[in-house]
């Protein structure tokens, strides 16, 4: 009998990648969710974090607060674009460490949203076989 070996990605390897389909998300254990998550104000609005009002802000402020609120990471001037924090396993902060399930999956932003069909890759995965 022939055994058969599921590799697992490793995240900074795209050539590790492999194609995506829709069936490996639920034996996954949720690595594109230690990918650094890129979000933008709207995003950060649907998440809950920032009301509408403050939309009208500057960005900048809205990010120092964020910040110091240890929600964002990171935020690029430039391309308005903020990282959303990690946490020391590099997780998602919204990601729950026990289910591995996304805590805002209804509320996630657009990057979430859209992966894999955007993302380092487009169209694979970092699959990583969820441990038995």
């Amino acid at each position: 009998m022939k055994t058969t070996l599921i590799a697992a990605a490793e995240v900074d390897r795209l050539e590790t990648w492999q194609r995506y389909a829709s069936h490996m998300c639920g034996g996954c254990h949720s690595t594109c969710c230690t990918l650094p998550v890129e979000v933008k104000i709207n995003d950060l609005i649907r998440i809950g974090v920032v009301d509408e009002f403050e939309k009208s802000e500057p960005p900048k402020s809205i990010a120092k607060r964020l910040q110091k609120d240890g929600i964002v990471e990171r935020f690029n001037q430039k391309s308005g674009i903020f990282t959303l924090t990690r946490m020391s396993n590099d997780d998602c902060l919204y990601l729950d460490r026990k289910s591995r399930l996304c805590t805002i999956y209804d509320k996630r932003p657009d990057t979430c949203r859209n992966h894999p069909r955007v993302g380092p890759r487009p169209g694979y995965c970092a699959y990583k076989p969820k441990k038995a």
